[in-house]
Order: C-alpha cells, then sequence, then structure tokens
C-alpha cells in the first residue's frame, strides 16, 4: 500500500514530535475503514504513530515536568474552556425584564413625568370635597410631588440587585460543582512504566491510557491493543449499535464515547478543542472560544435553565402567577372603581367639563392600582426558593452529596423508597477472601502455599493474576501501618490479597503474560456473570481461565481436582452437593463465593479434562469455549457491613423509608447481609428472591412485564439477589407506576455500573458512586455520593425535608402578608377612596 512520507521537519514551530496536533486532529476526523486506511497511508501504523510522538506502546511517556510542558506547548491541554458566563450586568438586564418590574418601572417614570406637569390653578378649580385631589394636595403639603415615583425606582433598583447577586452566586457556585467533578475524576495513565492516576485535565497527546468496561474515553486516541472491546459511540453518530473495536479493523477511539464491554490500551492522539469532543462542543458555541451560532447558544443556556427547575419550584412559579393573575384582576377592579367613582362625581354630579389637570388624579388612580398588584404578587418567594435550596446543596456537599441537578435535592425530601446496592454502598467495599475449598478441601482460614497439591498451587495463582484486569492492584498504603490500597475492582483486589498471602508475587506473573500476549478475553459484564481469558500454552495449544460467579462457573465445569490434584468427573450430584454444602453454607455466612475453573486445548491426546484441537478454535464460540471446565476452587470474600449502615436504616424506618437492598449477589449472601444491616427482621415478612422468581412473578402468559402482577410483589420485595441491569429498571419503574397505594411513590435507587444507567434515569432520584461509579452512571445521575456511603444518602433526604419546612414557613408568612395587605388596601379604597398602603412601602 501506497504510505504517504511525512517531512520531519515540517513540524510544529519550537516542536520536537514528528507529527503536529493538525495531522492528528485530520486523522481523527476519519470513520472506521476509512480511518484505518488514512492511518496506514499517512503513518503505517498505531506503533509509528507512538513512534512520532516519543511515546513507547507499552511504557508510555516520561514524567518529567519539563517533558510533560513541552507536550502541553506542542499539543495543548485537556481542557476545554466553557463559554464565558453572564456578567452581573447582564444578570441585571435580565432580571429587568420581570412583567411587574416592567409595570413598576412605567408607573414610576409617569409618575415622575407627571408630577412636574401641573397647572399653577390645578387645586383653585379642583372641587373642595374630591377625594383624589385633597389627597394630592396633602401629599404636596407632606413631600415633593416626584418622591413616590423616585421611591417605586428604588423599590426596583433593591429588587434587581438582589436577583441579580443571587443568580450570580449561584451560577458560580454550580461552576464551582461542575469543576470539582472534572477535578476529582482520575484516569489510569502509563508514565515512566508506572501506572499512574491522573486527573482528565492532566492527560496528555502521547499518554497511553488504560480503557475498560465503562469509561467513558477523556480523550481521541488509536487503540494499541484491545481485548472483545465493544464502545457506544452514539454521542457522536447517534448509531445505538455498540462498535467493534481492533487493532487491524478499526483502532480509532473518540472522546466522550463510552466502552461497553472489553478493555485495552489506547495513545492519546488530541485532547481538549483538538479532540472529537472539543471539535463539537466549539461549533455548538459552548466554548469560550467560539464567536458563532451565538443565538443558539443563548437558546441552550436558557433551556438548560428551565431543565433545572424543580417540580417544587414548577407549583411555586404557578402559585405565584395564580396570585398575580388574582391580584392583577384586583388592581384593575381597584382603578375602576376610583376611576368612576371620580368620573360620576365630577362629570355628573358636579356636571364639569374634562380637563387636562385631572390626568394627575388618574395617574394617581393607576399608582393606587399598581400598588395593589405589587402588594398581591409574592416576590420574595422564588427567591426564598432558590436561597433555600442553594444552602442545602451547599450543606449536602459538605455529607458527601455532589448534587448535580437542583430538584434533586427536594425531591428527596419526599423519597418513600430508596433501592440499594449492597456493594461499597452498605458494605464498606474492602474485600478480603476469608474462606476457601481448593481441591476438594473446606479451609476456613486460608491455607499455605505449600499446604496445596503443586499443580493445583500453581494453577489458582496463575488463574487469579491473569485472569484479572491489569488495572486491579494491591499497593502499600501511604501511611505505614495501615492496610494496602485497593486500586481497581475490589473483588479482584481480594483475590490478588489472597495470592499474596500464598507467599506470590502477581507482579511478576503478569510481566511473564502481558496483555498484549493474550489470545482473547471474555470481559465480565452483567449477562456473563463471569470472565475468561485465553493465553497459549507455547506447544500449539490453549488455556482459558474463567472466574465468576460460583454457582454459574459450576455449572460449565464437567471436572474437578480431588485433595490429591488428580482430574475426576463432577457429576450433577456432584454440583449439587457443592451448591448447597459449599457455596449456599459460605453465602449463609454473608460471604460472596467465586468460583475458580480452566480448560485446556492441546493438539495432541492429552488428560480426560484435555480437548483435543486440530485447528485453532473459533473464539467466538463463547458458549462452546467457555464449557467442560475443570473447577480450582471457590472462594469464599468478605465485605464487613458498614457500621453506620444499621442506624441509618433505623433512621429511614422512622422517617416512612423503605429501604430495599438490590444486589447481584446469591440469594443467601444478600439475606444475611440485609439481615445484618436491619433491611430484614425478624417476625416480618419481608420477600427475599432472585432475579428467576422475580421475573416468573411479574410477568404475564406472554412474557410482558404487569404492572398488576408486579404491584402484588413490590410491597414486600425487600431483598432482589442476583438481578440485572434490567430487572432493576423494571423495579424501579413498577414501583413508580403503581396504583396499588394512596400515595404515590418517589423512588431514589443508587448504582455504579454503566448498565445502571437506564434505572438512574428512571428514578425520581439517582445516586451515583462517586468512587466505584462509571463516567455512564455518574452522567446519568442526579446526584454522586463522594463517599459511596447509605448512610449520606440519609442525609440527603433530612436536606431534602429541611427544604420543604423552609419554604413551607415563609409561604405561610409570605400568603398571610400578602392576603392581609391586598384586603386592607382594597376596603380603603372601596371606603375612602385612597389606600393607606403606599407602593413604596
Amino acid at each position: 500500500m501506497y504510505r504517504k512520507s511525512i517531512d520531519m521537519t515540517q513540524n510544529v514551530a519550537g516542536s520536537k514530535y514528528g507529527v503536529s496536533k493538525e495531522q492528528l486532529r485530520r486523522l481523527m476526523d476519519a470513520r472506521g475503514h476509512d480511518g484505518l486506511q488514512r492511518l496506514q497511508e499517512e503513518f503505517g501504523s498505531v506503533e509509528d504513530v507512538c513512534h512520532r510522538l516519543h511515546s513507547h506502546p507499552t511504557e508510555g511517556i516520561g514524567n518529567s515536568p519539563e517533558e510533560l510542558e513541552l507536550r502541553r506547548e506542542a499539543f495543548g491541554v485537556n481542557q476545554i474552556q466553557p463559554k464565558a458566563p453572564a456578567t452581573f450586568l447582564q444578570l441585571v438586564l435580565r432580571a429587568l425584564k420581570d412583567t411587574t418590574l416592567i409595570v413598576l418601572q412605567v408607573a414610576a417614570i409617569l409618575s415622575i413625568v407627571l408630577s412636574f406637569f401641573h397647572a399653577e390653578d390645578s387645586v383653585a378649580h379642583s372641587a373642595p370635597d374630591d377625594p383624589s385631589k385633597a389627597a394630592v394636595d396633602e401629599k404636596e403639603e407632606q413631600a415633593p410631588p416626584w418622591i413616590e415615583g423616585v421611591a417605586i425606582l428604588v423599590a426596583v433598583v433593591v429588587v434587581v440587585l438582589v436577583t441579580a447577586f443571587n443568580d450570580y452566586s449561584k451560577e458560580r457556585q454550580f461552576r464551582g460543582l461542575q469543576s470539582k467533578i472534572e477535578h476529582d475524576h482520575f484516569f489510569s495513565v502509563m508514565r515512566a512504566r508506572n501506572i499512574l492516576q491522573v486527573p482528565i485535565s492532566e492527560i496528555l497527546v502521547g499518554d497511553i491510557c488504560q480503557i475498560k468496561y465503562g469509561d467513558m474515553l477523556p480523550a481521541d486516541g488509536l487503540l494499541i491493543q484491545g481485548s472483545d472491546l465493544k464502545v457506544d459511540e452514539s454521542s457522536l453518530t447517534g448509531e445505538s449499535d455498540h462498535v467493534t473495536k481492533s487493532e487491524t479493523t478499526d483502532p480509532l477511539l473518540f472522546s466522550g464515547t463510552t466502552v461497553m464491554e472489553g478493555s485495552g490500551r489506547m495513545v492519546v492522539t488530541g485532547v481538549g478543542v483538538n479532540s472529537q469532543a472539543g471539535i463539537i462542543m466549539t461549533l455548538l458555541g459552548a466554548t469560550d472560544k467560539s464567536k458563532e451560532s451565538k443565538e443558539k447558544g443563548s437558546v441552550k443556556v436558557q433551556n438548560e435553565e428551565k431543565s433545572n427547575k424543580s417540580v417544587l419550584q414548577l407549583k411555586l412559579t404557578k402559585l405565584a402567577l395564580q396570585i398575580g393573575y388574582a391580584g392583577s384582576a384586583i388592581a384593575l377592579l381597584t382603578i375602576v372603581i376610583l376611576v368612576v367613582k371620580f368620573s360620576v362625581k365630577t362629570y355628573v354630579l358636579e356636571k364639569r367639563k374634562f380637563s387636562v389637570k385631572h390626568i394627575n388624579s388618574f395617574v394617581h388612580f393607576f399608582i393606587i392600582g399598581v400598588t395593589v398588584l405589587v402588594v398581591a404578587v409574592p416576590e420574595g418567594l422564588p427567591l426564598a426558593v432558590t436561597i433555600s435550596l442553594a444552602f442545602s446543596v451547599k450543606k449536602m456537599m459538605k455529607d458527601n452529596n455532589l448534587v448535580r441537578h437542583l430538584d434533586a435535592c427536594e425531591t428527596m425530601g419526599n423519597a418513600t423508597t430508596i433501592c440499594s446496592d449492597k456493594t461499597g454502598t452498605l458494605t464498606t467495599n474492602r474485600m478480603t477472601v476469608v474462606a476457601a475449598n481448593v481441591a476438594s478441601t473446606m479451609y476456613r482460614t486460608l491455607p499455605k502455599y505449600e499446604a496445596l497439591p503443586s499443580n493445583v498451587a500453581e494453577l489458582i495463582v496463575l488463574a487469579i493474576c491473569i485472569n484479572t484486569n491489569y488495572t486491579s492492584k494491591v499497593v502499600p498504603s501511604d501511611n505505614p501501618g495501615e492496610l494496602p490500597k485497593q486500586i481497581g475492582n475490589k473483588t479482584e483486589c481480594a483475590l490478588l490479597g489472597f495470592v499474596m498471602d500464598l507467599g506470590r508475587n502477581y507482579q511478576t506473573l503478569r510481566n511473564a503474560y502481558p496483555e498484549d500476549k493474550f489470545v482473547k478475553v471474555f470481559t465480565f459484564n452483567s449477562a456473563r456473570k463471569s470472565m475468561s481469558t485465553v493465553v497459549s500454552l507455547g506447544t500449539g495449544g490453549f488455556r482459558i481461565f474463567t472466574k465468576g460467579a460460583s454457582e454459574i462457573v459450576v455449572k460449565r465445569c464437567a471436572y474437578i481436582l480431588n485433595k490429591q490434584g488428580e482430574v475426576t468427573r463432577l457429576s450433577m450430584e456432584e454440583q449439587k452437593r457443592l451448591e448447597k454444602d459449599v457455596i449456599d453454607r459460605m453465602a449463609s455466612e454473608g460471604l460472596r463465593t467465586i468460583g475458580i475453573a480452566y480448560r485446556d486445548f492441546v493438539p495432541f491426546e492429552g488428560k480426560m479434562n484435555q480437548m483435543r484441537i486440530s485447528k485453532t478454535p473459533d473464539w467466538e464460540e463463547e458458549d462452546a469455549i467457555v464449557s467442560n471446565l475443570t473447577l480450582l476452587g471457590i472462594l469464599g470474600v468478605e465485605d464487613p457491613v458498614r457500621e453506620e449502615v444499621p442506624d441509618a436504616i433505623r433512621l429511614c424506618e422512622r422517617a416512612g423509608v423503605t429501604v430495599r437492598m438490590v444486589t447481584g449477589d446469591n440469594v443467601n449472601t444478600a439475606r444475611s447481609i440485609a439481615t445484618k444491616c436491619g433491611i430484614l427482621k425478624p417476625g416480618h415478612d419481608g420477600l427475599v428472591i432472585d432475579s428467576k422468581e422475580f421475573n416468573q412473578r411479574i410477568r404475564d402468559e406472554k412474557g410482558e412485564v404487569s404492572q398488576r402482577l408486579l404491584d402484588q410483589v413490590w410491597p414486600r420485595l425487600r431483598v432482589l439477589a442476583r438481578s440485572s441491569p434490567q430487572d432493576k429498571y423494571i423495579l424501579v419503574k413498577g414501583i413508580i407506576n403503581s396504583k396499588s397505594g394512596t400515595a404515590s411513590q418517589v423512588v431514589a435507587v443508587t448504582g455504579d455500573g454503566t448498565n445502571d444507567g437506564p434505572a438512574l434515569k428512571m428514578a425520581d432520584v439517582g445516586f451515583a458512586m462517586g468512587i466505584t461509579g462509571t463516567d455512564v452512571a455518574k452522567e446519568a445521575c442526579d446526584i454522586v455520593l463522594t463517599d459511596d456511603n447509605f448512610s449520606s444518602i440519609v442525609k440527603a433526604v433530612m436536606w431534602g425535608r429541611n427544604v420543604y419546612d423552609s419554604i413551607s414557613k415563609f409561604l405561610q408568612f409570605q400568603l398571610t402578608v400578602n392576603v392581609v395587605a391586598v384586603t386592607i388596601a382594597f376596603v380603603s379604597i372601596c371606603i375612602i377612596s385612597d389606600t393607606p398602603l403606599k407602593t413604596s412601602d
């Protein structure tokens, strides 16, 4: 194939790199096969791009400050400057557009102008018993005629300044929260042979990023090595189908897209405004650099503000409008009464002719009507709601609740149900292997490496080290004396800890089996509930390691290793015995059980558990590949309940909030943890079922979900085990749509995985885990739990109820004042043709 040569001297001014950001940007503009062809024509391969960027595919870039600064100067930083916020003056002008304030401004200007429009004999020709003129004369004796108009303008200025300042403060606060989200989000990159967690804003072109299931890509890049990688590019293309990525067919990865399956490594080629997400935002006018589409930008801002209005705010706005309409009607009636009384008295009874001098009286009547209108409209109500919400949001931030949508704060005050995950939310997410069944032997305390049959010990260590994500690590703590730090998937960290307890170094084995040497990886997802990795045996054969939910792994096994480490057949009866005596017993003690197995494919006649092959198997036939496995062992992983959770759940019950556990663990483990937490209590008829039974109960003869059947299940449901994201979505939707109770249900849901997105969106309030949650979950949620702790959810309920209490108290005060004031004003007008209240009051 023709390969276009690039003159290495034609680089960016002052750059030492063999490629410019413009060339990389043109490369990433292509898609699919066109992108691969452009890559091959202009650069050759992904490795050639790495070479030009002075980046090693496995060791990454250097980590010296000088080199990092050079890359920032040559390719830019991974930050997209947002559109400049509205200035204080713009907010003032926006506040002045309020209808009520416009009425006040018009009245004030008319009052000031007409106050100087007096004929010298206006008083002399007025009727002595004219109450309106007498009121004007009295005013002229007490104060200059223009004082009332000026007072109205002063009142308008005060209201505008307070409103603008509040909007300005709120905008600054939410930009600060957004900035915190960005700076608290870290990504795994390889620099100077070390895996580092760096903020996404510090990712640079040339960085080698480790990507995995659930990640939202922070920059454009090229895939160096991938395992079963599928990406959701709907944010760019609008197509919902997942795109398969590989080094040989489609290596282009784009910022803003989401990894739905698999894992891999990519070299970063575009950051910030030079990435695909940055280019789109610039075109939309959403960045500071964009000068076009200003009208679209303003429409977008207005839409965002509108979407941030909560249910309570909408109700209060509607109430304010209704009061405003009533006030307008009374004000209009007031003006009509005053004008009619004055006209009848002056033109009918006294038979005087219309004079320009009478305009002053009509203006005074108009001002009195405006006074009634201003008194009727609760000006301070929207301001009180905003201040109350902003105060609660600030307090919730201190309680580890990062509020992304303002309405979520108050909605939590009405929550009646919380559907919570188990791992990390109700438990500490500090997992440890505390029991094991290896080589048909039960160990209540962890065995020594030497105590196990040599072949079994070697296989189980190899299975754990290879068949775990390489981003999962156990590293020494920064503080001496503390437990080692677990990075990545906590269950995998527990397994790695087990390897370390056996006295083996998992990193040494990983170095011997680098990821780019893997033949095939079946990554973990909610459908498989397992992970499998295929490696070459070096003799023309292959070995597959599998780990996952123990009952699922055991059902795929046809063989087991006995106490001597010899292979024996695993019958159906033996499978049931294992499930009853080992899995269920561990689960009843609150342990999560992980099954570990393997299978060999060899080009010769081997042992009975080895499959003879004449050619490379079709690795896409997953069901055939991951079957007839040999069981190595079942490990019991403990995740202790958080100390504060039982008290928090008791507090929820007293507050009328029902807590339901929705977990992927088996029924026995889930029941044990739920009992420890206080979700299940002795003597109560709380329902504990798994996904299979749940779907049998809620689906009709056609296999479709029936709301009637679901209404018979969810009121008693306390634990849903082995649940899939679809089960969680169905449960949440069913509770929200239920009509079985007297009151509608308000549901809060926790989630951390990519597939939890639909349930988080469906829920009235979605909580994403700030530590273990994926980018997709955080994008779909309303509140981010920065500590992944259930007790923080209870604090969100408390602050939500505080908002309601504060607003109800203010509403009681405001409406009392308004009704009394309007009544006094109207009655006074009907009796003495004037009001004791002035507009300036």
